[in-house]
């Protein structure tokens, strides 16, 4: 933080709110001329930190809005097994998001299903044949209170 100035933070909030803004729109939202804007962001994404630009997609529209936080326990817990554990998970389409977490699980992972009989085959056909997969509870989500990607900074 501390290479950013209040601009470089005005430029970040904004790409947040909507990176589909024109560099000629920022500037304008941040009194600079377009090239200076076009610099600093280059140099945000350079520095890391700006990850990349998504676009956030409506899961129900989508017939992807059965969401479930699956909490997971490995049967054993070292370096190998745990490397080994997420680089699975990474290759799986269904998990969105995956956290390693301390407590009596080990990871916490989010899926996206169309509805419990495809959890279910996620569950039985591609997370139950991970040999490191020690025990897992289900947490379903019932109805989206605050979902927010921004960072406030």
């Amino acid at each position: 933080m501390e290479n950013l100035d209040s601009t470089d933070i005005k430029l970040l909030t904004l790409l947040q709110q909507n990176s589909n803004l024109t560099t000629k729109e920022i500037a304008s939202k941040v009194s600079l001329s377009t090239t200076p804007v076009f610099e600093r962001i280059k140099r945000l994404e350079r520095e890391g930190y700006i990850k990349k630009y998504v676009a956030i997609l409506d899961a129900e529209k989508l017939n992807q809005d059965f969401v479930v936080f699956c909490h997971v326990k490995l049967k054993q817990l070292n370096t190998e097994i745990a490397n080994n554990f997420t680089a699975s998970i990474k290759e799986i389409a269904e998990v969105t998001e995956c956290y390693n977490i301390s407590g009596h699980f080990d990871y916490m992972l989010k899926i996206h299903a169309s509805n419990m009989k495809q959890y279910q085959d996620f569950i039985i056909n591609k997370l139950g044949r991970l040999d490191s997969l020690g025990s897992l509870e289900s947490v379903f989500v019932m109805d989206t209170v605050k979902q927010d990607y921004k960072i406030n900074i």
